[in-house]
Parts: C-alpha cells; sequence; structure tokens
C-alpha cells in the first residue's frame, strides 16, 4: 500500500520542484522525515547551483514588492520567517508586520521608562564614589610614585626567570594612564623619557603610523626613540572589539642598562610582599 504522504512528498518533487525546506513547510515534517520519504529521487536542479541562496532572495523581493507578507515569503520559500524578514525588511512593511514593529517599539519604549530612572541613579552614585575615591589620592610624592611604579611593573613588566634572566626593564601596556605613571616612576628613578626606545605593537589591519603618532602625543615622548613597528597578524574570523578610531596597539617601553633598576624593583616588591605576609601572621594569631 502506498504512503499517501511520501506520494505527495515526492509529486512536490517532482513536478513542482520544490527543495526539502519547502517540502517541510507544506507537509509539516521534520527535515529527515522529508529527506527519507525522498530517497532516491535527485534534487531540482535549482537547488544546485551555487546562487541558489541570492535567487531565493530575488524572489522574496518579487513576492514583496508584488504585496506578500513576510510570513507568506516565508512559507513559499521554505524559509524561516527571520530570514524572509532579513531579506525584504527595508521595503514597506504589511499590516502584520507593521503591528509587529510597534509592539517592538512598545516594548522598546517600556523598557528604556523603567531602567532610565535606575540609570541615572547608579550614574550618580558612580560619579559621587569616583569623587570620595579621587580625593582619598590627593598628590602623588615620591615614595608614592616608586611603590606605585615597582607594583604596577610586578604586574605588567617582563619578570627575571631561573631560565632567563632580566637585565632590562621592558613594560607593555594598552591603557595610556599607566604608562603615564610607569614613565613618572622612571623620572623620580633618574631615567629621562629621552632614554628608554618605544615600539608599538598593533594588528597590521590598522594605521600603524597614525599609532606611532598617537601615543607620541599623548604621552610626550620624543618620536626618534620609536623603533620600528610590530604588526600582528589579523584573523579575519577572530571577533576583535580593539578596532576602529579608538585602537592604539600596545606601547613597548625598553629601558636600556636598566640592570640594577629591575634589581631596585625587586627588593621594594619583596619588602612589600614581607610586610603582606607578616600583617597576614598577626591577624592568624589575633583570631586564634
Amino acid at each position: 500500500m502506498t504512503d499517501p504522504l511520501a506520494a505527495e512528498a515526492r509529486r512536490l518533487r517532482v513536478d513542482e520542484q520544490l527543495s526539502v525546506a519547502e517540502i517541510r513547510v507544506r507537509l509539516g515534517i521534520g527535515r529527515d522525515r522529508v529527506y527519507a520519504l525522498l530517497r532516491g529521487i535527485p534534487p531540482p536542479e535549482w537547488t544546485r547551483r551555487p546562487r541558489a541562496r541570492d535567487d531565493a532572495r530575488a524572489e522574496a523581493l518579487r513576492l514583496r514588492t508584488a504585496g506578500r507578507s513576510v510570513n507568506e515569503i516565508a512559507a513559499r520559500l521554505g524559509v524561516a520567517k527571520s530570514t524572509a524578514y532579513q531579506w525584504v525588511r527595508h521595503l514597506p512593511l504589511d499590516p502584520d508586520d507593521e503591528t509587529a514593529e510597534r509592539r517592538r517599539e512598545h516594548s522598546k519604549a517600556m523598557t528604556e521608562a523603567r531602567w532610565s530612572a535606575y540609570r541615572e541613579t547608579r550614574d550618580a552614585a558612580r560619579t559621587a564614589e569616583h569623587a570620595r575615591a579621587a580625593g582619598v589620592v590627593g598628590g602623588l610624592g615620591e615614595r608614592d610614585l616608586l611603590m606605585l611604579g615597582a607594583a604596577i611593573y610586578w604586574c605588567e613588566g617582563a619578570k627575571s626567570k631561573p631560565w632567563r634572566p632580566q637585565g632590562r626593564l621592558e613594560f607593555v601596556n594598552t591603557d595610556p594612564g599607566l604608562l603615564a605613571l610607569f614613565l613618572r616612576f622612571l623620572e623620580v628613578c633618574g631615567v629621562d623619557r629621552t632614554v628608554p626606545t618605544y615600539r608599538v605593537s598593533i594588528h597590521e589591519s590598522a594605521d600603524a603610523e597614525a599609532a606611532v603618532r598617537w601615543w607620541v602625543g599623548r604621552l610626550g615622548l620624543p618620536a626618534e626613540r620609536f623603533r620600528r613597528t610590530v604588526l600582528k597578524r589579523h584573523n579575519p574570523t577572530t571577533v576583535r572589539r580593539n578596532t576602529g578610531d579608538t585602537y592604539h596597539g600596545c606601547l613597548v617601553i625598553t629601558v636600556p642598562r636598566s640592570r640594577e633598576l629591575y634589581w631596585r624593583i625587586e627588593g621594594m616588591i619583596a619588602e612589600l610582599f614581607r610586610i603582606a605576609d607578616e600583617a597576614q601572621g598577626k591577624m592568624s594569631i589575633r583570631r586564634s
């Protein structure tokens, strides 16, 4: 006995030259089921063409111009409603889509009204907290800059390893504020900004020359002390956020003949660690 569903699926394939997606929509069954019913029947020639997707998009535009709704276009072409909408959204909306669009706009307005007061309160609290924190800092004396510089170098700078002794300071970062603090630390240690060498490391898809000019101007650095820029390979498949006019790459600061300065940083960090360990030990004793 012939399966009526199989017979209809085969008729749609042979007589109407429909794709699997279109047959799915027409019969209301799953993809695997359609493939099982069509086993042995070759697909229509149009589904094998490299530009079949472009042809479907063109047909969607034609149907839209003829006054068909997004739902009708999706059903006719056997694609998702979201896909059909993306194809024709720049054309005048039909009544169904106008209703959906009004609902989206209303939902957006309600969300904005609900959260706007919260955001204003949050931003005001943030501004006040910034002001209080800035008041704690006050000025930076020489001792402050020495400890601060040693700490940020220990976090971000190149450090000596048993298998690779560090004979010079090398500091790499993207944050101009942090780099400015490190340069102030060097000045307190007697290292003028004309002494280090500077190098920009940036993706090849960015404007390397503009990045060098930006760092020179932003930190007041001598352009003649900049070495050849390091270009990092750009991978188009990677989604990167560090792009656009605000992307200036990394700045590498290298201080020549700075082995003794590195030892000085090691000494300060060791003492800071000792003080932290001592305080921790006293706290443990009090708790016990």
